[in-house]
C-alpha cells in the first residue's frame, strides 16, 4: 500500500512538472523569436489581447502576438524602422497629451531600437537617416517642453570637423592621379587647381570612410547657407570655390569653436574679427552670424590675395596669419606655397590645410564621379526680420510665432542669450513677421523679458492655463483687461509670468568632444544602463553626425 501511494505521488509530480515546463518557455528561445515588447499609446496600436490566467505558481509565461504572413514582415531593418516609428509616434501622442514621462520613455525606446540595428552597410543608410531625423525632431521637442532641456539653455558650440584630422602620408595610387588629371581637364574653376601628392592623399581620404562622412555632412549642412555664401563671395569679387574654406573650417556650422578659440563658420579669432567689423558683446558675437562672417571672410581673403598675389598663399595666411607666411617667404626666398611646405617653414596644420581644401574643391566640382551628386542638402533657411524695440525674451517670440525657441536660435546663431536686446534685428520664421510685430505691441515693453503669450486650444479653461504657467487667474484677467473669462479656441492670452532666470555663460557640451567611433557605443551603453543624455542631440547619439569629430587617438 505504501509503495502504491509512493508511485502515485511520483506520477502526480511528473504531471505537474510537465505542465510547468509547457507554460514556462526557455528564456533564450523566447527572446530569439519574439520582438521586444512594444508598449505604446492606444491611439496608435490595437488593444492588447486579453490576459491569460497563469497556472498556479507560475509567474512567467509567454507573450502572444498575432501571426503575420511571412511576406509582410520585411527585412530586419524594415521591422526595426517600423518599430522605432511606432515608439516615436506613441511618444509624440503622450507629449501632446502633456505626459512628458511616458513620452520620454517612448522616445528612448525609438532611439534604442535603431541603435540595435545590425552593422550591415546595405541597411545602415536607411537606419542612420531615420535615426538622424528622429534625434533632430526629439531634440526640438525636448527643448520646447519635455523638461530635460531647459528653455533657458543656450545651444552649445560645435567642434570644427578637420581639427583632429591627422597628417596624411598614404602612398599615391598612380591610377588615382590619372583619374584626377582627366577630371581637371574638364573642370572650370576660378581658383587654380593643382595635382600634388598631398592633394591626392586628401582626395583618397575624403573618398572613403570617415573622410567621406566629413564631406557628406558638410554637403548636407551647406544647403542652409550655400546660396547666401555664393552671393556674398560674388559681391566681394573673390572665387566661388572659396566656399570650401567654410566646409573645411567648420562644416558650415555657425557655432563652431576650435580649441584655439577661433569662432564661427569662418573661424575668426577675436582680434581679426574686430578688424573686419565683427562686433562682440555680452549679447552678440557677429563671428557666429553667417552673413556677417562670410562677408568679413571674403574681404579678408581678398586683402590677403592683394598682399601675396597668390591664392594658395592667401589661404595659408588665412589659416596661420600673414606674418607667418611672410616669414616663410623671407627665410626661403620662395613666394610659393608648395616650396614653403616642402621646406617645413609653415605650421603643420597650415601645410595640410591648403591641400585639404583643394581636394574638397576637386571632389565637389566632380561630385558625380565621387558619388556625392545624390545627397540632399538641408533646405535653405527662410526668415523675416523683426526689429526689437525693447529687451525681449525669445520664449515670448516663440509663443507668438508658434515655434520652438531652438528654431529661433537656428535663425539667430549670433545671439548668445535668450533675451534679445533693444535694437536687435531678430530673424523669425518666414510669414510670421507682420503678425508677430502687431501682437508684440500688446505686451508692455518693460514686461517682454518675462511675460508669455498663450493660444487657447479646445477644452482649456482659465484655471488650467493659470496652473500651467503657475500664475493666478486674477493676474491673467488683469493682464488681458477683459474677455479672458469667456475663452474660445484660438484666442491669444497674455500671461503675466514671473521673470525667467537666465543662466550665465555658455558651456561647450563635453559630449560633443567624443569621437565618431565612440558615439554609437556610448549611446548603446547609456541605453543598457537605462540612462540618456540630459537633452537629445545628434552629437550625443547619432554616429554620422559625430563622425566628423574624429580624435587622433583613433
Amino acid at each position: 500500500m505504501n509503495g502504491l501511494r509512493t508511485h502515485l505521488c511520483w506520477l502526480g509530480s511528473l504531471a505537474l512538472l510537465g505542465s510547468s515546463l509547457s507554460c514556462v518557455p526557455n528564456q533564450a528561445a523566447r527572446t530569439s523569436f519574439l520582438p521586444p515588447p512594444v508598449p505604446a499609446a492606444r491611439a496608435f496600436y490595437p488593444p492588447a489581447p486579453p490576459p491569460l490566467d497563469a497556472p498556479a505558481g507560475v509567474t512567467d509565461f509567454p507573450r502572444f502576438i498575432s501571426p503575420l504572413p511571412p511576406a509582410s514582415l520585411g527585412t530586419r531593418p524594415d521591422v526595426l524602422l517600423r518599430e522605432a516609428d511606432g515608439h516615436f509616434q506613441a511618444g509624440r501622442a503622450h507629449y501632446e497629451a502633456g505626459d512628458s514621462t511616458t513620452a520620454r520613455r517612448e522616445f528612448d525606446r525609438a532611439i534604442d531600437v535603431l541603435l540595435s540595428a545590425p552593422e550591415d552597410p546595405a541597411s545602415r543608410i536607411a537606419v542612420d537617416k531615420k535615426l538622424e531625423d528622429l534625434v533632430d525632431t526629439i531634440h526640438r521637442l525636448d527643448l520646447a517642453g519635455l523638461g530635460a532641456g531647459d528653455a533657458a539653455d543656450i545651444p552649445g558650440f560645435e567642434k570644427p570637423p578637420l581639427e583632429d584630422v591627422e597628417p596624411l602620408t598614404f602612398p599615391v595610387d598612380p591610377a588615382l592621379k590619372d583619374k584626377v588629371a582627366e577630371e581637371l581637364r574638364a573642370t572650370a574653376s576660378q581658383l587654380p587647381l593643382q595635382i600634388t601628392d598631398p592633394v591626392l592623399s586628401y582626395i583618397n581620404f575624403f573618398s572613403t570612410g570617415r573622410g567621406r562622412r566629413i564631406l557628406v555632412y558638410g554637403v548636407q549642412r551647406s544647403g542652409r547657407y550655400k546660396a547666401l555664401i555664393r552671393r556674398v563671395l560674388d559681391e566681394e569679387g573673390v572665387p566661388q570655390e572659396l566656399i570650401y574654406l567654410a566646409q573645411a573650417e567648420s562644416g558650415f556650422q555657425p557655432r563652431a569653436v576650435s580649441r584655439k578659440k577661433a569662432t564661427g563658420m569662418w573661424q575668426f579669432m577675436q582680434a581679426r574679427g574686430q578688424q573686419y567689423g565683427l562686433v562682440q558683446s555680452a549679447y552678440f558675437d557677429d563671428r557666429l552670424d553667417p552673413e556677417k562672417a562670410t562677408r568679413a571672410a571674403a574681404r579678408h581673403l581678398r586683402d590677403l590675395y592683394r598682399h601675396f598675389g597668390d591664392w594658395y598663399l592667401a589661404m595659408a595666411a588665412y589659416d596661420c596669419g600673414p606674418v607667418n607666411v611672410d616669414r616663410g617667404v623671407e627665410r626661403t626666398g620662395y613666394a610659393d606655397f608648395w616650396e614653403l611646405r616642402s621646406r617645413n617653414v609653415l605650421p603643420q596644420e597650415t601645410a595640410n590645410y591648403v591641400p585639404a581644401i583643394l581636394a574638397m574643391t576637386i571632389i565637389m566640382k566632380n561630385a558625380k564621379e565621387y558619388g556625392l551628386d545624390g545627397i540632399d542638402g538641408d533646405p535653405p533657411l527662410e526668415y523675416e526680420t523683426l526689429e526689437i524695440a525693447a529687451p525681449t525674451h525669445l520664449q515670448l517670440v516663440a509663443d507668438l510665432a508658434e515655434c520652438a525657441v531652438s528654431q529661433l536660435h537656428d535663425l539667430n546663431p549670433a545671439l548668445l542669450k535668450n533675451v534679445a536686446p533693444a535694437g536687435t534685428r531678430l530673424r523669425v520664421p518666414k510669414g510670421s513677421g507682420a503678425a508677430l510685430a502687431a501682437v508684440l505691441e500688446t505686451v508692455p515693453a518693460e514686461k517682454r523679458t518675462a511675460w508669455r503669450v498663450h493660444r487657447v486650444t479646445g477644452g482649456e479653461n482659465l484655471g488650467l492655463i493659470a496652473q500651467r504657467y503657475r500664475v493666478t487667474q486674477n493676474s491673467i484677467l488683469a493682464a488681458n483687461r477683459a474677455g479672458a473669462s469667456a475663452l474660445e479656441a484660438g484666442d491669444l492670452l497674455i500671461i503675466p509670468a514671473p521673470p525667467v532666470r537666465e543662466r550665465a555663460g555658455v558651456k561647450r557640451a563635453s559630449h560633443r568632444r567624443s569621437g565618431a567611433a565612440h558615439a554609437p557605443a556610448a549611446a548603446r551603453s547609456a541605453s543598457a544602463k537605462g540612462g540618456r543624455p540630459a537633452t537629445y542631440t545628434a552629437a550625443s547619439i547619432h554616429p554620422r553626425r559625430t563622425a566628423k569629430r574624429v580624435t587622433s587617438s583613433q
